[in-house]
């Protein structure tokens, strides 16, 4: 076999393990099982077991079942592709999901496969997929931190970085513009640009209290796996703690708690090259990773069928039996935590040293792995720790890395990763100030965190949380403490110490620590228990030292040694302590800050909060009663809002520009209600002038049946549109254009037609004149090519006479005259009428463009051809 390449370095012992278990197979509850071959050691011969032809033949293969299921198309019985095993085992029938450019309905969910029937392009939801992504190769990684350095040596000059990028790299100058601010903005934030040579570990709050610990090594998903396994496992033993973690080609993640107190420079010596192998093991073995690639070896080795009587092994089931098949070989590894004593104990067996094998070598790449760290340990490596208030840019594919990134089995709704909000980072300009919040959040902080006593017992509670306050500061601050202040000196529970602390009783031990020497006054005496507690001067400062960042917010090392009265040096190395334990972080949080600022760790994460909620706020919707208040005023209908004159009317016609209503609403509800004492005159000098024009703008849908039960003419439900004679082509365009030849016309409207055709826009006796008809039949005949959106007149009279009742319209040819209420306008005092059209406003060509503004002037809307104009 060794003359095979892929077993060049088989040795005889691995071989005859392999053997031994073929020929044993394995012991369970159910007996001896998957032993398919006979071994005679005495005569040195293999010969096959019954039945163990048939399973290799149909159970063989390298290529692992990942337990996909089929989505099958009814009735056709089309195969149209594959779900992921939990995506459909999750959908119920009725669920609706996208396959490539297709919305499918579940039907049913069977044993391996998923019917569905087209979902008619009702909106879908997108299926998901876990399993493991191809990780990037080494070569390739490489050259993506070359790029990086190579942008990062030009970011001093950006337009040269981009002219670098587009000339070497032949990117577009947009794409080279967004690689350019996006690592500009990086560097601003980080100090630098992470690559192989320079691992970053960044680390910046969520919104649930906790901390994210970013570290970015852009060596590949391989190496990054292994190493963010080894990390988490390093953590859980260190704290106790099981922690979330994602690795990504270029970053790994670990989401920390609010107990996690550590130096971050220190997480870059967690990890050594002689433990780091068997610390990955272990963490690997409580890793997903570990049963899928359990169950893929135990299907190759035949341990676990994938079909049994002619009939495939569904999925899951094959997951059963390879669980059991664990239980039998490798008892540790499902055996109940609280029986576990140190480490697993890991069985030399074949299947087991196969999967551990592929698990370092195939999904992660652990040798990588152990270079890196021998690099670390050997200095190769810049090293940089930083703390930041919120998220860099780079940062943000680990934030929102896909499943299949997740070390753990946390599920994605519950990632701790998702209570992180990325709000800024890729504006370089706003870059400078990343670590600055919101003043007028600190400013609320500092004020709340401020005790606020309202009676000597919570003054009492202030001074043993505050350790020691100033007195001049207090006066400053709140001058009613004086008065509680002295009823506690009255009963013994305070003194002033060197004449400008005031301290509780119950700390003056510490503060004498603190001070050695100092005087006080009144006298007094403190419980046997503090007098008992055995206090070095270096404990004592950093306690008083956390006690004034707790009620003070954003302050420096100056500040609280001038208010304390401590050398600057001693404050100095206690908030380097308190970093260490975790309470205390640094940064330049106040606006204008020009040294390092420190925060209590619980005030910080509140100033982020506050930061958030202005900003929500600042996006937060109105209220529906200001929403409504607000369209009234906009629409001209609330009081004191309303417009006047022709001029107030064309600002109204400005804002329902194109919008179709009513016919009949215009002017009895619609104008009279935005303009005070309404003219109808006003709308006619708007559409005689040009500037106005009226029309429908909508075809009506099923035309062929629309006219068969419909009065000739348009009724006041008729939708008409009032819009800039301008804009009018634009608003046609959204509709398809209508061929009359299709529209069940009366022969007056086609009669009318034709001669709009050929002679363009006509005064209303010209068109009596072309088509030979009665008036009346030529006023009918424009009702109804108005209510079919085909024709419109210069003036809103026109309309606003064919809506008007036959018994009060003005008589034809003015001869003769009505008795009653008569209206003072007629068809014929419309202005000229003409064809509309539903073309595009610009033509594919400027010939045909101009061709077709020459005919929009000869029988368009305003009609006549231009010497008839003039």
């Amino acid at each position: 076999m060794r003359s095979a390449y892929p077993y060049r370095d088989l040795s005889r012992a691995e071989f005859d393990d392999v053997v031994q278990m073929l020929a044993e197979g394995y012991t369970t509850r159910r007996g001896r099982r998957s032993a398919h071959i006979h071994y005679d050691g005495v005569n040195r011969k293999l010969t096959g077991r019954r039945g163990a032809r048939i399973a290799a033949i149909t159970s063989g293969g390298a290529i692992p079942d990942l337990g996909d299921y089929r989505v099958i198309l009814e009735p056709t019985e089309t195969f149209v592709g594959t779900l992921n095993e939990d995506f459909a085992i999750e959908s119920t029938p009725g669920d609706i999901f996208q396959l490539g450019n297709t919305s499918y309905q579940i039907v049913k969910v069977e044993s391996g496969q998923v019917r569905v029937a087209d979902a008619k392009g009702q909106p879908p939801t997108l299926p998901f997929w876990l399993g493991e992504a191809p990780g990037r190769t080494n070569e390739l990684s490489e050259e993506v931190s070359r790029l990086r350095q190579d942008v990062a040596d030009r970011l001093d000059d950006p337009p040269a970085a981009i002219q670098w990028l587009v000339e070497t790299i032949g990117l577009n100058e947009a794409g080279a513009r967004t690689i350019v601010e996006y690592l500009g903005a990086t560097r601003q934030i980080l100090g630098t640009i992470p690559t192989q040579q320079c691992l970053v570990l960044e680390r910046f709050f969520d919104e649930a209290g906790g901390m994210q610990l970013v570290l970015h090594a852009p060596f590949g998903s391989r190496v990054n796996r292994a190493w963010g396994l080894a990390l988490r496992k390093r953590f859980c033993r260190s704290f106790n703690f099981e922690l979330q973690a994602a690795a990504t080609e270029d970053a790994i993640i670990l989401s920390l708690g609010p107990q996690h107190s550590f130096p971050l420079e220190d997480v870059f010596q967690y990890l050594k090259p002689a433990t780091a192998e068997h610390l990955l093991v272990q963490a690997m073995l409580d890793a997903p990773v570990f049963g899928t690639r359990w169950r893929w070896n135990a299907t190759r080795a035949l341990a676990v069928l994938r079909f049994r009587g002619g009939r495939k092994v569904p999925t899951p089931l094959q997951r059963m039996e390879a669980e059991d098949l664990v239980a039998a070989v490798f008892p540790d590894q499902l055996a109940c935590p609280e029986n576990l004593v140190g480490d697993r104990e890991i069985p030399d067996h074949p299947l087991v040293n196969q999967t551990i094998a592929d698990c370092l070598l195939e999904a992660m790449d652990f040798p990588g792995l152990k270079r890196v760290l021998e690099g670390m340990e050997a200095g190769q490596f810049t090293l940089i720790a930083r703390d930041t208030t919120e998220p860099s840019p780079l940062c943000h594919e680990v934030l929102n890395a896909r499943p299949y990134a997740f070390l753990d089995d946390a599920p994605l709704e519950e990632r701790r990763t998702q209570a992180v909000i990325t709000r800024r980072g890729l504006d370089v300009k706003t870059a400078d100030e990343f670590g600055r919040l919101d003043q007028s959040a600190i400013d609320l902080v500092k004020e709340q965190a401020w005790p606020d006593p309202e009676n000597a017992d919570e003054l009492h509670d202030a001074l043993l949380v505050m350790g020691a306050v100033p007195n001049a500061k207090v006066g400053t601050r709140n001058a009613k403490w004086t008065d509680e202040f002295a009823k506690l000196v009255g009963v013994g529970r305070a003194t002033v110490m060197d004449g400008r602390l005031w301290v509780a009783t119950e700390r003056l031990p510490m503060v004498r620590a603190a001070f050695p020497g100092a005087p006080n006054e009144p006298a007094v005496t403190p419980p046997e228990r503090e007098q008992a507690t055995a206090w070095t001067r270096e404990d004592a400062i950093r306690e008083l030292v956390r006690g004034r960042l707790e009620v003070i917010g954003p302050t420096t090392a100056a500040d609280i040694a001038a208010v304390l009265g401590l050398p600057a040096g001693d404050v100095d190395f206690a908030l380097a302590g308190l970093e260490h334990e975790g309470f205390a972080l640094r940064g330049r949080f106040s606006a204008g800050a020009l040294g390092t600022e420190w925060c209590e760790r619980r005030l910080l994460a509140r100033i982020h909060r506050y930061t958030l909620d202005r900003l929500r706020k600042e996006i937060e919707p109105v209220t529906a009663a200001n929403f409504l208040r607000f369209l009234f005023k906009w629409q001209r209908l609330a009081s004191g809002s309303r417009a006047e004159g022709p001029e107030g009317l064309a600002a109204v016609l400005d804002v329902l520009d194109g919008y179709e209503l009513a016919a009949g609403a215009w002017e009895s509800e619609v104008l009279p209600a935005r303009l005070t004492d309404y003219d109808p005159l006003w709308l006619d000098g708007l559409c005689l002038s040009g500037e106005i024009a009226w029309g429908r703008l909508t075809v009506i849908r099923n035309a062929e049946v629309g006219m068969r039960n419909r009065k000739v003419g348009p009724v006041r439900s008729t939708p008409i549109a009032l819009f800039r004679r301008e804009r009018g082509e634009i608003w046609r365009a959204g509709s398809p254009e209508v061929d009359p030849a299709t529209l069940p016309l009366s022969s007056t409207g086609k009669a009318l037609l034709a001669a709009f055709e050929s002679r363009g826009a006509l005064f209303f006796g010209d068109l009596v004149n072309a088509t030979g008809l009665l008036r009346t039949e030529v006023e009918k005949g424009l009702a109804e090519l108005v209510a079919w959106g085909l024709v419109s007149s210069d003036s809103f009279a026109g309309l606003r006479a064919l809506l008007v009742p036959s018994d009060r319209r003005r008589p034809l040819g003015g001869g003769y005259r009505r008795r009653g209420r008569i209206a003072p306008f007629g068809v014929e005092t419309a202005g000229r009428w003409a064809r509309t059209h539903a073309r595009p406003p610009i033509a594919e060509d400027p010939g045909s463009s101009m061709h077709y503004r020459r005919q929009s002037d000869c029988s368009g809307p305003r009609g006549g051809s231009r010497e008839q104009r003039s």
